[in-house]
């Protein structure tokens, strides 16, 4: 019996030990989603888009970053969903009409996510 408890703990102990926390990947991911709603928002409200696709572009920037959170709150790393979220907020920098803060938190958020992508979602 002794036994078994003992198998048990080390068995309880290497998998929570297994297990990456990606709060640091999270709350950057955070930061991101805010500044995309941001910058939709005061495109909106100031008549700055002036076609679907840019609304699209928000749309799927912040889709793509969702998905990409949510394999993180599961704890994993998914390197793909992730550059899926890079190379549709590079579309929102690079295509939608943006105040000069919105575009200099974007692509700072931008180089974030590349940081983030090189550490594996681990602090840097």
């Amino acid at each position: 019996m002794k036994y078994f408890a003992v198998v048990l703990l080390v068995g309880v102990f290497l998998a929570s030990a297994a297990t990456t926390d990606y709060s640091f990947a999270r709350d950057r991911v955070a930061r991101v989603q805010d500044d995309l709603l941001r910058a939709a928002d005061f495109a909106r409200k100031g008549a700055m888009i002036k076609e679907g696709n840019q609304i699209d572009r928000y749309g799927d920037a912040q889709r793509s970053l969702s998905k990409f959170d949510e394999e993180l709150s599961k704890g994993k790393f998914d390197k793909d969903k992730l550059d899926k979220a890079i190379d549709e907020l590079k579309k929102v920098v690079e295509h939608n009409t943006l105040s000069s803060q919105d575009r200099d938190a974007l692509t700072n958020d931008l180089r974030e996510l590349r940081l983030l992508r090189a550490a594996r979602g681990l602090p840097y």
